[in-house]
């Protein structure tokens, strides 16, 4: 919020969902910064009555029948209808007609092969009999549907007209335009809202001079408290014109999508986007192997490099030499896991035993220091620690379940594991001073409390030394967990039989190092015409 608002210049009006703005304690805090609360119909699903098939999924695609459904109480028109939840994905619809009890008639037909599954009972793989046989035009014989939920119709009217007001007014909008926060590695679909808030402004105003900044949040380890994260910002998008002009003559779907398709390219300008997780892991094994000098880059120069990474592999990824050099690296990885060690502890290998033995007892020495300077904030700020971990959990379940494009809803962890900190925290160092104060009262703590300090001193002196016991626990517990994950490849380097196997690891570390970069410096200038001018890395192969 801060490194936006320094970048903006100006206060920023979020736009917050609905259901986040009534949560007793989110909603006070964000109501200070001057929101704009947004209704989004799939916070407010139902699950309905009875089960739905798909009758004709070629002839009429659109027309859904139920079995013991009660449509006209349940659902609406403009309304959505939402399928169960697969892969962290849930199909929905826009309601166009609702014909009876047992009828709905859709806007546009549900899409997707997991849809048409889960509608007809039929696999949509042309080897069974599926969607694509001369079968397809019925259901499966003897299936009764399957179970769905109904969203209600959302009037965002007012919204609209809150931000329309502020933008006029010369005022800052920030909107998250795939409508919520996810755990995937790609970007959602964009929702219409920011494209329609832009050109609605330019159309009954013109001389806004409105623009829209991409900003791309990307993160390392998201679900972590205090990892890291870049905060990118990307060349401000002007509409065209024409596109105004498009929307104020009355093609506002035409317009909108085009205005649409350019924010999507500006975002992915500024975020990593991959197509699942393992290709995401892929990739930055890749860009560990492709800096065999071991020299550490600044995070957004990761960014970059990891952008241009996924962008490559999506343009040659059915390559032979890219086929090839994945099963290598995955194999890599594979093997690192069955060890328990990282990447960059395979250099241990090369270490003498009697550096290994050194490295090992002073690293213990050091841990052993950390935890007697870990223990006192350890044992202060423990409520703390157990309440975000319980209630963090919680809260994931519970979005994962409310959610239809969460994976395993861990976008949220972080978040309240903060939250809660900054409510609980405060709370509990005042226990701590008042029965501090109380025990100086009584008896001067034992007698240890000398006479003369006054029990003002005392409230005041405990809101300073209880937050730095607690910050030096964090920031002792951080390093002392890096030491001890930095134990097992040096105890593994003391015994004959794993010491053999992390040698011929690093070894095939370097071999698929000088592969990796090899096939990176001969298909790189193809894809990037500055790519030798504006190297990221220098390659160390070449002389």
């Amino acid at each position: 919020m801060r490194v936006i608002k320094t970048e903006a210049q100006r206060r920023i009006s979020w736009l917050i969902a609905e259901k986040s703005m009534k949560r007793r304690f989110i909603g006070g805090a964000a109501s200070m910064l001057g929101p704009v609360s947004v209704g989004r119909a799939l916070d407010s699903t139902k699950s309905g009555a009875g089960k739905i098939y798909l009758p004709d999924p070629t002839g009429d695609p659109t027309l859904i029948r139920g079995n013991g459904t009660k449509f006209e109480k349940e659902a609406e028109v403009g309304g959505l209808l939402v399928l169960p939840t697969v892969n962290g994905l849930a199909a929905n619809a826009e309601i166009a007609e609702i014909n009876g009890t047992e009828e709905i008639r859709l806007k546009k037909e549900f899409k997707g092969d997991v849809a048409m599954q889960q509608l007809t009972g039929k696999e949509a793989n042309g080897d069974t009999d599926g969607l694509t046989n001369g079968n397809s035009r019925q259901v499966q014989e003897g299936y009764e549907g399957t179970s769905y939920k109904t969203a209600p119709k959302v009037d965002q009217t007012d919204v609209y007209n809150a931000v329309f007001d502020r933008l006029n007014a010369g005022g800052c909008i920030g909107i998250f335009p795939e409508g919520g926060s996810h755990d995937r590695t790609e970007l959602l679909p964009l929702k219409a809202g920011v494209a329609i808030m832009a050109l609605g402004t330019l159309a009954t105003n013109p001389e806004s001079d409105l623009k829209i900044i991409p900003c791309g949040m990307n993160y390392f380890h998201a679900h972590k408290f205090r990892s890291r994260a870049v905060v990118e910002f990307g060349s401000p998008i002007e509409v065209p014109k024409e596109l105004v002009d498009l929307y104020r003559s009355g093609d506002r779907r035409e317009a909108t999508r085009q205005l649409l398709e350019m924010v999507y390219q500006a975002l992915v300008a500024v975020t990593v986007t991959s197509p699942d997780y393992d290709t995401l892991m892929l990739i930055q094994a890749a860009r560990r192997l492709y800096n065999p000098t071991g020299k550490k880059l600044p995070l957004p120069m990761i960014v970059e490099l990891n952008r241009r990474l996924v962008k490559g592999y999506t343009h040659y990824k059915d390559d032979p030499r890219i086929v090839n050099l994945k099963k290598s690296v995955n194999d890599y990885n594979k093997q690192l896991w069955l060890l328990g060690v990282r990447d960059h502890q395979v250099e241990y290998a090369k270490f003498s035993i009697p550096k290994v033995i050194f490295t090992l007892f002073y690293r213990l020495g050091k841990l052993g220091v950390m935890a007697v300077g870990t223990l006192p904030g350890l044992i202060l700020f423990a409520p703390v620690f157990v309440a975000t971990k319980m209630i963090s959990i919680k809260k994931s379940r519970e979005a994962l379940a409310a959610s239809t494009v969460k994976l395993e809803g861990r976008d949220v962890v972080a978040t309240w594991k903060l939250l809660v900190a900054l409510a609980f925290a405060p709370l509990l160092y005042v226990f701590y001073a008042v029965v501090l104060a109380y025990w100086t009262y009584r008896n001067r703590v034992q007698g240890y409390m000398p006479d003369w300090v006054p029990l003002w001193l005392v409230v005041t002196a405990s809101f300073v030394f209880f937050p730095i016991i607690t910050f030096a626990a964090l920031r002792f517990g951080e390093t002392g967990m890096d030491i001890l994950k930095s134990l097992r490849p040096l105890v593994l380097s003391l015994n004959p039989t794993s010491a053999n196997t992390l040698f011929k690891l690093r070894r095939k570390r370097k071999q698929l190092s000088a592969e990796v970069t090899d096939v990176i410096n001969t298909l790189g200038p193809e894809m990037f015409p500055d790519f030798d001018s504006a190297r990221i890395i220098a390659d160390p192969f070449r002389s």
